[in-house]
């Protein structure tokens, strides 16, 4: 049983990349469109949240369709490290009080996806198809 579970943790990893990357866009598409409305004015690209959007959108795109998945997802982690330390941090200790449980949540997820890589389904794993390992591919 746990053979046959084993064998489909790369997909599962490219379904977990691509659902956090829809949750992901959906911040930033929150702040620059509008949708899904945030109730908040869009943020100018020079302070710290437009630059937060811009990240959460491009970003976003780029693990969404796992193109050089782990130097964005790696941007991405470090986005939320300093989200939750800026704007959650000063309001308590707890993410259940401080509202930042989502903060350090897409933290941890893009910091695994850094280091497990995107998952078979992937622009970067149709790329690494043509070495000669074919484990390369799933690890890329």
């Amino acid at each position: 049983m746990t053979d046959r579970l084993n064998s489909y943790a790369p997909y599962l990893l490219s379904v977990l990349r691509i659902v956090t990357a829809l949750l992901f866009i959906a911040h930033g598409t929150g702040k620059y469109f509008g949708f899904p409305d945030t109730g908040k004015p869009m943020p100018s690209p020079l302070t710290i949240e437009g630059v937060a959007g811009l990240i959460e959108i491009i970003g976003g795109i780029l693990v969404l369709v796992g193109f050089q998945t782990r130097l964005a997802a790696f941007i991405m982690s470090g986005e939320m490290a300093v989200a939750y330390f800026t704007a959650h941090l000063p309001h308590g200790f707890f993410p259940m009080l401080n509202r930042g449980e989502s903060a350090v949540l897409f933290c941890f997820v893009f910091l695994y996806l850094v280091f497990a890589g995107p998952g078979p389904w992937s622009i970067d794993a149709m790329r690494a198809a043509g070495h000669a390992d074919p484990q390369y591919a799933l690890n890329r």
